[in-house]
């Protein structure tokens, strides 16, 4: 019997038995809560200080964004009334919608907006993209802020709706001034949900409570913009990584949305009519291995060449239990592949691994056979199983490797630390990204690659590259923004700030009677409820 076999059997006969029920949530959810099981648990609470995910879907219950993207892409005022630019696109002025305010009663003002946009700039790539083309931010009023620009930056509104790594979030100003390195400890934002301190357990679960003060906008909601209406009393946010406890969850009602299901599982979740399998994210999503550019072996492009020779996409996502039809046979596109923005430029040749070109390109970089540090978020799923199959790849292919183990909380900390990788830091790890991470020079998060201060952890530089990015975004003709990106594309190819190891689509699986959940992308709640 094969490994999906024998899973599947072993949990339909947990599905019938009905053997321990989740340990968050023994009984089925009322009608007014919400429970949810996101791909990872809520490590920490800061969405500029840290580019995690798990932050990102905190960020979205509890604050809002003065513009939004819509399903289509295109930013939308939010919390803003209106947006104006000048005609010649040097000066932006937005103006607050009235009668918002935070989650302790005092009013939303542009000063919060400019402290927040202040402490964001200083540590997203989009941010800080923004604000080196920026002459001035100043307050006008309580509700008008007005952006100078020094030098052209095309994408104002939309770098204003950044929705992930550091998403833009608006706080208030007396937490916006806390130091961007510094973590904040006070979720308070004007979101459609408050974040329950008191019953956060990280490693368990974290609570939220509907906003009764929150002003939705009139539109319907649209993408990530529009009218976010809660329609739930309480969402609790559960800590489930393993398939068969989630799966079994979900078919006993004790957990109404799980994210992103195991491929494994997802034919006995079909079978079920209690429960429906939706896309969210229509273009899928992409795994990421980022490597240290700071130290040995990777410091050295060939030995970063050797690993992109020395991996194999099938590989993986066969690992990750992916099924077939939901794989992407190959892409080595950094704005993924079946977008808008798909390119294959520098990729001839990629298409299957090459241990032997691989071998090679090890030696003429040097390698001394020291131990490669490649962190493994065990307590994830597909994270797990990628790093041990391409763990056994860079074996074969004469690597050293030291796989240790931790959840990914844990990862999202150690990889923030410059030490040498036998000093407590590291040399790879993976993570998943979705196409709003990727969806441009601009707003890819690990494809910036500044030299000198700054830069997300892995620390790539490459100064063609971050002067290609610009030139695609400060130029105004599609034509030639196009041929920029492909020359991006190759450039990136030649450097590898980091290597796309599989694309792949999953379905996220709900209780048949959830009404509301949208194609967002990322997964958002409100709109959502039950029947």
């Amino acid at each position: 019997m094969t490994h999906t076999g024998r899973l599947v059997g072993a949990l339909g006969a947990l599905f019938l038995a009905g053997q321990a029920a989740c340990p968050a949530a023994a009984q089925p959810a009322p009608r007014d809560t919400l429970r949810i099981v996101l791909v990872n648990d809520l490590g920490s609470i800061d969405p500029v200080a840290s580019t995690a995910a798990f932050v990102r879907n905190h960020g979205f219950m509890v604050y809002d964004q003065i513009m939004a993207l819509d399903s289509a892409g295109v930013a939308r005022p939010q919390m803003a009334e209106r947006h104006e630019a000048s005609a010649d696109g040097m000066t932006h002025r937005f103006t607050l919608r009235e009668g918002l305010a935070f989650h302790d009663g005092t009013p939303v003002r542009a000063a919060d907006a400019v402290a927040s946009i202040r402490r964001w700039a200083a540590r997203d790539v989009v941010g800080r993209a923004l604000a080196a083309a920026t002459a001035s931010m100043e307050v006008v009023d309580d509700r008008t802020f007005e952006i100078r620009l020094s030098r052209p930056f095309a994408l104002v509104a939309e770098a204003l709706a950044r929705p992930t790594a550091s998403a833009l979030f608006v706080m208030p100003e007396r937490i916006a001034q806390t130091p961007p390195t510094t973590q904040i400890t006070d979720a308070t934002g004007s979101g459609p949900f408050i974040f329950e301190r008191a019953a956060w357990q990280p490693g368990n679960r974290a609570v939220y409570r509907r906003n009764p003060a929150y002003r939705p906008r009139s539109e319907a909601p649209d993408g990530l913009a529009g009218g976010k209406v809660a329609r739930v009393e309480r969402i609790e946010w559960l800590n489930l990584p393993d398939p068969a406890t989630a799966a079994a969850a979900l078919a006993r009602g004790e957990i109404d949305f799980w994210e992103q299901p195991s491929g494994d599982v997802l034919p006995l979740l079909a079978r079920d009519r209690n429960i429906r399998l939706m896309p969210i994210n229509a273009a899928g999503s992409v795994i990421w291995l980022r490597v240290n550019h700071l130290h040995p072996p990777f410091n050295d492009p060939r030995a970063r060449q050797a690993v992109l020779r020395a991996i194999s996409q099938p590989d993986n996502l066969a690992a990750a239990g992916v099924r077939e039809e939901d794989r992407v046979a190959f892409c080595a596109a950094y704005f993924l592949c079946g977008t808008p923005l798909e390119s294959r430029a520098g990729s001839e040749g990629l298409e299957r691994p090459d241990p032997e070109r691989a071998r090679a390109l090890l030696r003429e970089s040097g390698y001394d056979g020291r131990p490669v540090v490649f962190l493994n978020a065990s307590d994830s799923p597909i994270n797990n199983a990628v790093t041990l199959v391409m763990a056994d790849a860079l074996r074969r292919a004469g690597f050293n490797m030291d796989v240790p183990s931790m959840d990914w909380a844990t990862v999202t900390q150690r990889r923030g630390r410059r030490e040498a990788p036998n000093a407590g830091g590291w040399d790879m790890f993976v993570t998943v990204a979705n196409v709003l991470d990727a969806r441009d020079p601009l707003t890819n998060l690990y494809l910036a690659s500044p030299c000198g201060e700054g830069g997300l952890p892995g620390w790539p530089c490459d100064q063609r590259l971050e002067d290609l990015r610009r030139s695609w975004w400060e130029e105004p003709d599609a034509d030639r923004r196009r041929a920029i990106l492909d020359q991006v594309q190759a450039q990136a190819l030649r450097s590898l700030p980091y290597i796309n190891a599989g694309q792949f689509r999953t379905p996220a699986a709900m209780r048949a009677n959830l009404d509301g959940v949208r194609a967002t992308i990322i997964p958002v709640f409100w709109g959502v409820e039950k029947r």
